[in-house]
């Protein structure tokens, strides 16, 4: 007598606990790239850096996290495409390839697809491992924006870490820890803690 073996269970990320398959994915696409152009007008200067604060290196976290790596991409994939076209929605109402930041965002669609990926591994279900997904993802951000930004503004890598990444490492240390106290909570309000 044959013995049945259970079907492995598909992981799943919070996107995945939303009805309507096609549908629900169009909009969750689309959502997190308006997620992000919104985030990215809470915009804060800072003296001697073209690069602002902004709320956007959280809402791709988020974005990454909630909807797995293949929606993820694509809804940064989205905002990147239409920045590029005209849509004024990079920091600071900006648009195009000219901006110094576009690093960053190429940077986003990258970290969107590893964080959706851990996340989808279970990665966002504890407060430790969220903080390790997200350190990850805000690495990958750096590590495609600082270069970009180096050779935008002509300057050396040193002086662009100086200008793109050393001002932003405490609030984005707080994004991680805002994001590894809200993910777990979200999956224990949905009733699925386990991964």
């Amino acid at each position: 007598m044959a013995t049945a073996h259970a079907a492995p269970r598909r992981r799943t990320v919070l996107g995945d606990l939303l009805p309507g398959a096609l549908t629900r994915d169009a909009a969750l696409v689309l959502g997190s790239a308006v997620l992000v152009g919104v985030a990215a007008q809470i915009s804060v200067p800072l003296p001697g850096t073209p690069v602002p604060v902004t709320g956007q290196t959280f809402a791709v976290l988020l974005a990454g996290a909630a909807l797995g790596p293949v929606r993820a991409a694509l809804g940064m994939l989205v905002y990147l495409l239409a920045g590029l076209a005209g849509v004024p929605w990079f920091t600071e109402g900006s648009s195009g390839a000219g901006v110094p930041t576009l690093g960053y965002v190429l940077g986003f669609v990258v970290a969107a697809a590893v964080v959706g990926r851990l996340a989808r591994a279970g990665g966002d279900r504890t407060p430790l491992r969220t903080l390790g997904t997200m350190l990850l993802g805000t690495v990958i951000m750096y590590a495609a924006g600082v270069p970009y930004l180096a050779a935008s503004l002509g300057v050396d890598l040193g002086k662009a870490v100086h200008l793109g990444l050393t001002p932003f490492l405490a609030g984005d240390g707080l994004k991680i820890v805002l994001a590894a106290a809200l993910l777990p909570g979200a999956w224990r309000l949905a009733g699925r803690d386990r991964g």
